[in-house]
């Protein structure tokens, strides 16, 4: 869906994703997510009687579930689908952003862990929930290729920790070399997983 065929509250939760994952979420103002929205600085209150809080829950939510659905087409876009494919293919998206548009964007659910996670208890459960929904659709994806469950929800949580810790890393050294290094580390352990049958 293009930006302009969203209403003003949906606009509101993707400005607020974007300019988080930009900015963080203390620099993120409310004002600035309506100008970024193009939307009326009035329609706020009214989408968000919650306030910035709200706000910045909400593009949490939204940007968990957009991870979530990145996984299918991210295994689309491969001839044959394998674990360590699906993991390159999540550091592709970040590595093309990186080395075209600059370093400026991390992730807005990382943003909001760091600057949040202790202060706002629920920006911390609307992160934790992110990060599950985004990790079982990894961890689904993992056993359609032959990962035996028992090892799946784990692989994700090394796939997601690894791809957030290699993205700060870039943004601070100005370099795609730890995304990568991650990706060619671990892409086969990951299909290793998928071969390997569990002790009986």
């Amino acid at each position: 869906m293009a930006v302009s065929e969203r209403g003003p509250r949906e606009r509101m939760v993707f400005s607020g994703a974007q300019l988080i994952r930009r900015d963080g979420v203390a620099s993120t103002g409310m004002r600035d997510v309506a100008a970024h929205a193009q939307a009326p600085r009035g329609s706020l209150q009214h989408h968000f009687p919650g306030g910035k809080e709200e706000l910045v829950n909400e593009a949490v939510g939204w940007a968990g579930r957009y991870a979530s659905r990145r996984v299918g087409r991210f295994l689309a876009a491969l001839p044959e689908p394998t674990p360590s494919g699906l993991f390159a293919e999540m550091v592709r998206q970040w590595t093309d952003e990186y080395r075209t548009a600059g370093f400026a964007g991390g992730c807005p659910v990382a943003a909001a862990t760091v600057d949040c996670a202790e202060s706002t208890e629920s920006t911390r459960e609307a992160a934790s929930a992110a990060f599950a929904t985004w990790g079982g659709s990894v961890a689904r994806a993992l056993v359609d290729m032959g990962v035996p469950e028992a090892r799946s929800e784990a692989l994700a949580t090394l796939m997601i920790s690894s791809l957030e810790g290699a993205i700060l890393m870039a943004r601070a050294e100005r370099d795609v070399r730890a995304l990568t290094t991650v990706a060619q580390e671990l892409g086969p352990l990951l299909d290793a997983a998928a071969s390997t049958p569990m002790p009986g």
